[in-house]
């Protein structure tokens, strides 16, 4: 019984679907091809910076290490980023404490962090291509930038540089989204 369901079901598409090919749009020819007004252009970002790719950049302090990473950027209605918040400890995101952290006291840097252990590598190059965090000014412009042509291609930087141990972050007051 429900192998003569299951045919009469394929049997019944297959039919409506050769009733929906078989038949032909009528084409209208006093018609003028409709005018299009609108002008495509294309506009360019190079240097630029996309939040998507913002989300998860790891934190380091003046030291070379670690302290946490950038979970949420927050701006404010004109479209300047104004606070960083910052996730400081725990795995895998259990445990973590978020801070907030002014954005113009980030600095972005576009190298790999050097490596600074006791057997320094001599071919590490230092993180020097950096641009502060008040980079999202009205002009769309960073405030202070030396790009490198693969950095600018990638659409985000490296890693970011604050001035604080894991433990000053994990001391400040937690951030909490208001509802």
């Amino acid at each position: 019984m429900l192998m003569k369901s299951i045919a009469a079901g394929l049997a019944g598409t297959a039919l409506l679907a050769t009733v929906a090919f078989a038949q032909n749009p009528t084409a209208t020819t006093d018609k003028a091809p409709a005018a299009t007004t609108a002008t495509t252009t294309t506009t360019t970002a190079s240097g630029q910076w996309r939040t998507s790719k913002m989300d998860g950049i790891k934190v380091y302090n003046d030291a070379n290490e670690n302290i946490g990473s950038i979970n949420d950027l927050l701006m404010d209605k004109s479209g300047n980023v104004k606070i960083a918040v910052i996730g400081v400890g725990g795995f895998l995101g259990l445990g973590e404490h978020l801070v907030a952290v002014p954005y113009e006291k980030l600095k972005f840097v576009n190298e790999a962090v050097a490596y600074t252990g006791a057997g320094t590598n001599p071919g590490a190059k230092p993180a020097a291509t950096t641009t502060t965090g008040a980079a999202t000014g009205t002009d769309n412009k960073p405030a202070t930038t030396t790009t490198t042509a693969t950095s600018s291609s990638k659409w985000y930087p490296d890693h970011a540089v604050f001035n604080a141990s894991k433990d000053e972050l994990k001391n400040m007051p937690e951030f909490k989204y208001s509802e």
